[in-house]
């Protein structure tokens, strides 16, 4: 690993707090967007994906925290703390597919619902991208599985797009959270690797 006066080094963390400042950004005009199509459609997985959105933050704040420097200790520390927040998406998944499952709850069309998820879905794949190769070149294990917890919430908001979209159009209201199960064996298998330590 590079010394912390290494340009390359300061340029690839310059990158990285780059990378979780815009994550940081966007989940939080995500906050109010979903909190307001949410309430428009009574839509339950809109809602939730709001809950997912402030995981989100959560996570990248640690990141920053632990880019701003620290030894072997604080990274561990921060790795255990994106557990945890993968261990809350997991809850939040099991809750919210077995909910709507259960209730067979039919929310409304949301146009902007549908809109703000296709977009926040190709933003998050892409910062995804982002920090899966900038961890992996500043070989920082917590900014690669952050990564992984942005790499989930696109994948989320797929599913909660698909759900939407066949709602609107199918009536197929049952879709979202059918996939919501399958991301929530992906984010407990995140959260085993992160505490058995094979990040």
């Amino acid at each position: 690993m590079h010394s912390i006066e290494d340009p390359e080094t300061e340029r690839l963390r310059r990158r990285g707090f780059t990378l979780e400042y815009a994550t940081l950004s966007w989940n939080v005009v995500g906050i109010v967007v979903l909190a307001i199509s949410a309430i428009a459609a009574r839509s339950v997985a809109l809602a939730g994906f709001g809950l997912d959105s402030l995981i989100e933050i959560g996570a990248s704040v640690v990141v920053v925290w632990e880019l701003s420097g620290g030894d072997g200790a604080r990274q561990r520390r921060a790795l255990r703390l994106i557990g945890g927040a993968f261990a809350l998406l997991a809850l939040y998944l099991a809750a919210q597919s077995t909910l709507v499952l259960v209730t067979g709850y039919h929310p409304r069309s949301s146009p902007s619902g549908i809109v703000w998820t296709a977009a926040t879905a190709a933003v998050m794949f892409a910062l995804a991208a982002g920090k899966a190769r900038t961890g992996a070149a500043l070989g920082n294990a917590v900014l690669s599985t952050e990564g992984r917890v942005t790499l989930v919430d696109g994948l989320l908001a797929v599913a909660v797009l698909a759900g939407l979209v066949l709602n609107a159009t199918l009536g197929w209201w049952w879709v979202d959270p059918l996939a919501g199960y399958v991301l929530l064996a992906y984010a407990a298998h995140e959260v085993l690797t992160i505490f058995r330590g094979n990040h």
